[in-house]
């Protein structure tokens, strides 16, 4: 089940998940190299990757990790490394890593950046990626494989979608059907397979629960506190009294978001 869009308008451009998307990009091409060399991207990942022995101090200091053919990520206490929990979050492992990363972003971070404002939509994006990456470190403290990704991030603007709106359809690829799908069906699915992942996978399905569950937090606080464009109006659909539900599109709708 791949979503490709979603029946929700915005009404303002997505500046902020742009310069998120193109900051991610520019990372991939030029700092990463674009996945062409496995030496520059092995040494962006050990470099500025997410590893939790790092930031428990619970590795062994100078312990090698394979990260490729005649490579290792040598375990060390540099100053960068506490910042690896903001830096990993623009890195990526691969073409279908960073593809599929972007493309979840593009989906759900327009409306939620609409709801919240470009600079709150960082706020809250940085916020929930930095907490997906503690709540991996917390499930393994000692782990020495570098870890990368927006997943985290992106799992927690997931999560607010479907507080904000979890009656919207979600236009989701389905094998080789196009079908629009409630989003709290295309979410719930997407966070109950989280469970399910291959422990050799080393995919960080905790950042991605932690991430999610920091998302639909927050979002039921600003919700509950008439946060950022609470009531608003959006074309043909009025706004309600706060408190209402008027964030939901009417069951079926045809709208189409302009920005994708």
């Amino acid at each position: 089940m791949i979503p490709i869009g979603d029946d929700l308008p915005t009404l303002r451009f997505p500046l902020m998940t742009v310069l998120l998307l193109t900051v991610t990009w520019c990372c991939w091409l030029f700092l990463q190299g674009a996945g062409f060399s496995p030496t520059v991207l092995a040494a962006s990942v050990c470099n500025l990757g997410l590893v939790p022995g790092e930031l428990t101090h619970r590795a062994a200091l100078g312990e090698g990790v394979p990260l490729g053919r005649g490579m290792a990520c040598i375990i060390d206490n540099d100053a960068i490394n506490v910042l690896t929990p903001l830096t990993s979050m623009f890195l990526h492992g691969g073409w279908m890593h960073i593809l599929g990363n972007s493309l979840f972003l593009w989906v759900f971070g327009n409306n939620i950046e609409d709801r919240l404002g470009p600079a709150g939509f960082l706020i809250f994006y940085l916020f929930v990626g930095v907490v997906a990456t503690l709540g991996h470190v917390a499930a393994d403290p000692s782990a020495t494989v570098p870890v990368v990704g927006a997943s985290g991030a992106i799992a927690g603007v997931m999560g607010a979608y479907l507080v904000f709106w979890p009656r919207a359809r979600i236009h989701s690829l389905v094998f080789v059907v196009l079908l629009p799908l409630p989003a709290a069906l295309v979410l719930g699915i997407w966070f109950v397979l989280q469970f399910g992942t291959d422990a050799n996978s080393n995919v960080a399905w905790v950042a991605h629960v932690t991430g999610f569950v920091a998302g639909v937090l927050v979002a039921l606080v600003l919700r509950a506190a008439g946060g950022p464009l609470h009531g608003i109006a959006l074309p043909n659909h009025p706004a309600g009294p706060p408190g209402s539900r008027d964030d939901d599109p009417p069951p079926f709708s045809s709208r189409v978001d302009p920005w994708g």
